[in-house]
This record gives structure tokens, C-alpha cells and sequence, in this order.
């Protein structure tokens, strides 16, 4: 007579574990279309999250100009308020500049009033900052459900996933970030997908976090990279290519991804623990 009960339980397990793949796993499509990457397998972008963060930010702007590389930043709204020379700097190099919301919350569990200020404050002031429009929001931890999407779209945003991560929130060395990186092109290229790398150039817990390993990792990829035949992009030039794509094939885009064989922290540190750096 347990049965029924065994049953319901098991039920309510799957479905809190269905929702936690939809909320946190970053090429689930499953809570609304979001921009992973593009069709291209050489293509790749590097994504800064939690910035702008001194000195780290800056000593990044550095190497990605010595490389003339373009990438994408997805700043922290306390942060650009509190150094907004260095937003500045960022677009005056010609990279693209995203929302990362006012406060780093986890956006899943927040009531839409609170969604909406995080969004909109964080984009009103990025945008007073370098007197453009943004276009591109990733949320805070990968966290996110339809509410969060639909607000971010209400404001004009495209929401930006990953499908790489570098782990650089806690590597032990600057080349178990490039192990990592490498690894997941790999990956990507076997499914003939482009690669959206996530790194920080931040920490969402504080000013100075140190990035040095990323800063030194990101040197090594970009002098490695171009002999291996790929190509730098920023996530604008996908957002392009997919408006020139059916629908259906826009949802593709890393929803077909096999989940099974990939270590579920490979999707962001949210799901080790959501005090760490992301």
C-alpha cells in the first residue's frame, strides 16, 4: 500500500530535477529560446562575466588588443557604477557590452518586480555609461525561468547563454582554465556547433577579485587558437546569423546537446554552490 507513495515521490523528484536542468543547465531551451552559439564549428567567442573589475578588466582590454580580438562582456551594474571609465574603456575597443543585471541574484527565485528592476536598472545605467543601446543579457548563475526571459526580451534584451565553461572562478593554475577551454571546442566542433566560451573578468562578491589566471589563460588561447584554424566573433555576429534562420532552426541551438555524458558542473559554479564567484 506504499506503492502510491513511492510513486508520488519519485515524481516530485523528477520534476524538481526537470526544472533545475530547464533553470541552470545552459543550453536548455526548455524555459524559453536563448543565443548559445552559431552553426559555424570555427568559430568562437570569448564572454567576460562579473566586470568591470579592477585591475583585471583593464589588464584584459591589454591582451585582447594585442591580439586584435573582439569579445563579449556582461558587466555588473554596482560595478559599472562604481568604475564607469572602465565601461567605457571596454566599448571605446570595440567589444560588446551586456547586462549581467545591478546585483548578481539568482533570478530564478526572485518575485518579477525584483527581475525587473535587476534587468532594467542594470541596462538604464550601462547605457547612460556608454550612450548605446544594449542588446544582450546573460543572467546571473545561468538561473533563470520564463518570467526572466520575458522581462529581459521586454527590455529589448537577447538572452546569452554558454556552452564552454573555463572553470576560472577556481582553477588552481592558468592552464587547467586553457585544459578546460580546449576540451570543450572539441566537443563543440564534434557537434558542429560554434564555441561560447564563459569566463570572468570579475567576481560578483567583490571589487579585486583576483583574475590574474584568467588573464594569463585568455593570452595562451588567443596565441594558440588561430593555428588551429578557428576564428574570434562576438555573440552580435550569431545574433545576426540567426535572424536569417527558420525558427525551429534557432531552437536548435544547443537544445539537441547530450546531456548525459558532460559533469553537470560543467555548466556553471551555481551548481556547486552559489556563494562562489560566477
Amino acid at each position: 500500500m506504499y506503492l502510491p507513495f513511492v510513486m508520488c515521490g519519485a515524481a516530485v523528484t523528477l520534476a524538481a530535477g526537470g526544472y533545475h536542468y530547464a533553470a541552470l543547465w545552459p543550453e536548455s531551451q526548455l524555459f524559453g529560446t536563448t543565443l548559445i552559439a552559431g552553426q559555424d564549428a570555427a568559430e568562437l567567442a570569448l564572454t567576460y562575466d562579473d566586470g568591470p573589475n579592477e585591475p583585471y578588466t583593464m589588464q584584459l582590454l591589454e591582451v585582447l588588443a594585442r591580439y586584435n580580438v573582439r569579445a563579449t562582456f556582461f558587466m555588473i551594474g554596482k560595478y559599472a557604477r562604481m568604475h564607469p571609465s572602465i565601461v567605457r574603456a571596454v566599448r571605446h575597443e570595440g567589444h560588446v557590452i551586456g547586462s549581467h543585471t545591478m546585483t548578481h541574484p539568482h533570478l530564478m527565485y526572485c518575485s518579477r518586480t525584483r527581475i525587473k528592476s535587476e534587468i532594467q536598472d542594470a541596462n538604464a545605467l550601462l547605457e547612460d555609461i556608454v550612450g548605446e543601446a544594449v542588446q544582450f543579457f546573460r543572467p546571473p548563475f545561468g538561473s533563470r525561468r520564463p518570467e526572466v526571459l520575458r522581462v529581459a526580451r521586454e527590455a529589448g534584451l537577447t538572452p546569452v547563454m554558454w556552452n564552454v565553461t573555463g572553470f576560472d572562478w577556481n582553477a588552481k593554475s592558468a592552464r587547467a582554465i586553457e585544459i578546460r577551454v580546449e576540451r570543450g571546442i572539441v566537443h563543440n566542433q564534434n557537434r558542429n556547433f560554434s564555441t561560447n566560451v564563459l569566463l570572468h573578468d570579475g567576481g560578483h562578491l567583490k571589487m579585486g577579485t583576483d583574475r590574474r589566471r584568467t588573464v594569463s589563460a585568455t593570452a595562451t588561447l588567443l596565441g594558440t587558437i588561430p593555428r588551429t584554424g578557428m576564428h574570434l566573433v562576438t555573440v552580435d555576429q550569431w545574433l545576426q546569423d540567426a535572424d536569417r534562420q527558420p525558427v525551429e532552426r534557432i531552437a536548435q541551438v544547443g537544445a539537441g546537446s547530450d546531456f548525459a555524458d558532460r559533469d553537470p558542473r560543467d555548466t556553471h559554479p551555481s551548481i556547486e554552490a552559489s556563494t562562489t564567484d560566477a
